[in-house]
């Protein structure tokens, strides 16, 4: 194995320095320009004032450069060490230079990067330098900065803000120096407003997003719910049919022997059995709307399904029918086969199975109350357990459709009885 380098993670100390290159490097080439051109100046300057000399004239070319290296990441400190420039020149009489120029650059930094405070400083920085350079070109009569305008020009347009050449050249000086604050104003401000679109434009693609999500979410549960549906009814109609195909079968070993025809009719009934459960099944996978089956395989087909093999089957009906609405009708003949499907499974083959319906027909209640009652099989051998699918999937169903199941054991003449009874909201007339 290559042993791995202690200290950083790989990668980590060139990310860090290339992060540092990319903030700092454009500043310190740009200080490093105003140092070469302040260096050039002292050495092609031979006029000196007051306490002026090379090595001072040097210091405030580093000064200069300091400033200008710093106005990107640090705009503050940077506004600080000019303004301290300036001071300095005005207490100890330094010589002004060009290269001074260079606060142009730190005054728009500090209008464009720089804290509110800073901004507001360089505001006030405007007309404090302002009054300075205006002060050292006149003390020390600054020749090099003379020759480069049209004294008569510059003499004409000071005379226009004020009685004195001074005034004039301190206004015409501060609205000079103000044009960078100002420029570094508009490009905050563009930026931030380019900020602000970018963050409208992400948020409007995060609200596109979530919707798409939401969609997607909702698609999910949608199939979902349908899953468990088709579940419920391929469950439903496979578990009744193979109970009901299982009764009849069995009921075929109490057949006697020299009665073939009883023997084929079982199995003709056997095979209608299967052929009906078949048709459902292939309505259930291949039509979205489920009552088609309950239309053709109405209540009474179920009880007759379940007596045809060998189970009797006792039914009343208190109220009067009516019709039921499209998903009402599939619910009722859904539970309804299911408890019947359970009352086979786990009945006793020898009692009757009593199924009631309760219609309303009064203003007392509304609900549709569906019972199937049986006695609970005493053989060991036979699965008893109530408490599987079928069960959860009437419950389901009814609180689909605001209604509600109950399902009861009781202890009745040394018999166990076993009885679910369903309420379904049926609403006004």
């Amino acid at each position: 194995m290559t042993p791995q380098p202690t200290g950083h993670p790989a990668g980590q100390p060139s990310g860090r320095a290339a992060a540092w290159a990319r903030d700092w490097v454009p500043s310190v080439a740009l200080g490093l320009v105003v140092v070469v051109v302040g260096a050039l100046e002292v050495d092609n300057t031979s006029y000196f004032v007051g306490e002026s000399s090379p090595r001072r004239l040097a210091v405030l070319v580093l000064a200069a450069g300091v400033a200008v290296t710093l106005a990107r990441r640090t705009p503050g400190a940077a506004l600080a060490v000019s303004v301290a420039i300036g001071a300095v020149q005005v207490v100890a009489d330094v010589q002004i230079m060009l290269v001074e120029l260079a606060f142009f650059v730190v005054v728009f930094a500090a209008a464009r990067w720089g804290h509110v405070v800073t901004v507001v400083a360089g505001l006030l920085a405007v007309p404090a330098a302002a009054a300075m350079a205006v002060y050292l070109v006149a003390a020390q009569e600054y020749i090099p900065l003379l020759s480069l305008v049209d004294l008569q020009t510059l003499l004409d347009t000071a005379y226009r803000f004020g009685d004195t050449w001074r005034v004039g050249a301190g206004v015409v000086t501060m609205l000079v120096l103000a044009g960078p604050w100002l420029a570094g104003l508009a490009f905050r401000f563009s930026d931030r407003a380019r900020e602000s679109r970018l963050s409208e434009v992400r948020a409007e693609a995060d609200a596109e997003r979530a919707r798409v999500e939401t969609e997607q979410a909702r698609e999910i549960a949608r199939l979902r719910d349908e899953q468990a549906r088709l579940a419920r009814d391929v469950h439903d109609v496979v578990g009744h049919s193979l109970a009901v195909i299982l009764a009849q079968a069995e009921s075929a070993q109490y057949l006697p022997d020299d009665d073939p025809g009883a023997l084929k009719r079982t199995m003709a009934t056997i095979a209608g059995s299967a052929r009906s459960s078949l048709q459902d099944v292939r309505q259930v996978l291949s039509a979205p709307d489920t009552g088609a089956v309950a239309q053709a395989r109405p209540l009474d087909g179920l009880v007759e399904g379940v007596r045809a093999g060998g189970h009797e089957v006792v039914v009343r009906e208190l109220g009067t029918p009516r019709p039921l609405p499209p998903d009402l009708e599939v619910t009722v003949y859904r539970v309804m086969q299911e408890m019947l499907t359970n009352a086979v499974k786990h009945g006793e083959r020898d009692d009757p199975v009593f199924v009631e319906r309760h219609w309303p027909d009064d203003s007392t209640s509304d609900d549709l109350r569906v019972e199937v009652r049986n006695t609970v099989a005493v053989d060991p051998s036979r699965d008893t357990d109530s408490g599987g699918q079928g069960l959860d999937g009437m419950r389901q169903r009814l609180a689909a459709v605001g209604g509600r199941l109950d399902v009861r054991r009781r202890d009745e003449a040394e018999r166990e009885t076993f009885t679910v009874t369903a309420w379904v909201p049926l609403g006004p007339r």
